[in-house]
């Protein structure tokens, strides 16, 4: 469907997404105005997201814990419901920090590493919650790499297969490690909205035969990683929850799940001992 500049006023765009399937097409004509910088820039970023590519993906970013996060195409779009496992990370952080409080004005950094990092998202969203933090992230992707550090700015990040590009100096000193790893089974790829399907990189989807292969290797090296009393928080779904407790339990740590019914979210979280 070819749009025209001339007839680009906020209700023509508003009919143009609805009859495109676009469910909140008026929130979605207001955020391509404002993002157009001219007519012929908005009649392209609408015909782009009549063809079917994410919205975030047009305007070049995504809301994300209150903050606008950079997501070029390719790059996986950070989920609302991963603000979730954000906010369970950002408050255990708070309470290991009133727990060890010194006498320094400053407590030590919080290590925080973020694994299938893809945009960033969370590493910033935890950055900007947290008061000091060592902040490592890492992507296979080279792209989301690339997205990445656009976004962790005063982070690192690493391109490779989960823990292999991380520094030695990290084993036995994370206090936090996040990881929203593909967890989607690969016969349920072809289900997916056609914006996540075909937009989206299946690295960042296809979590194997039960959607579980990644997110079992980020579980099982974890203990390697982990400083005493730190912990692994992984996305995954509610019916996948018991497997993944499983794997967290197997692997010596302590395991326990948290959800968000509003935001349809689940994340396990393992704690590694303390010393």
């Amino acid at each position: 469907m070819s749009v025209s500049p001339s007839y680009l006023d906020r209700s023509s765009i508003v009919s143009t997404l609805r009859t495109a399937g676009c469910v909140f097409a008026e929130d979605e004509a207001r955020l391509l105005i404002a993002g157009a910088r001219t007519p012929a820039d908005l009649a392209a970023m609408v015909e782009r997201r009549v063809a079917g590519l994410p919205l975030e993906h047009v305007l070049g970013w995504a809301e994300f814990c209150g903050l606008r996060i950079a997501v070029d195409p390719g790059v996986f779009v950070p989920r609302r419901r991963t603000e979730f496992l954000v906010g369970q990370a950002a408050a255990l952080a708070h309470r290991t920090a009133q727990t060890t409080q010194t006498a320094q004005a400053a407590g030590p950094r919080t290590v925080v590493v973020d694994l299938c990092c893809g945009s960033g998202a969370m590493g910033a969203a935890l950055s900007a919650t947290l008061d000091r933090v060592e902040l490592h992230a890492v992507d296979l992707d080279p792209v989301a790499v690339r997205c990445a550090r656009r976004n962790l700015a005063d982070g690192r990040v690493y391109e490779g297969d989960l823990y292999e590009p991380l520094p030695a100096t990290l084993l036995g000193r994370v206090d936090m490690l996040i990881a929203s790893a593909p967890y989607v089974p690969t016969e349920a790829i072809g289900l997916l909205p056609p914006e996540a399907r075909i937009h989206e990189p299946r690295v960042a989807l296809d979590g194997g035969a039960d959607g579980l292969d990644v997110v079992r290797r980020v579980i099982d090296a974890a203990p390697l990683w982990l400083a005493p009393g730190g912990h692994v928080l992984v996305e995954t779904s509610e019916h996948q929850a018991p497997q993944t407790v499983e794997a967290v339990a197997r692997n010596g740590l302590t395991a326990r799940v948290a959800g968000s019914d509003e935001l349809n979210a689940t994340v396990v979280i393992g704690t590694w001992p303390p010393a």
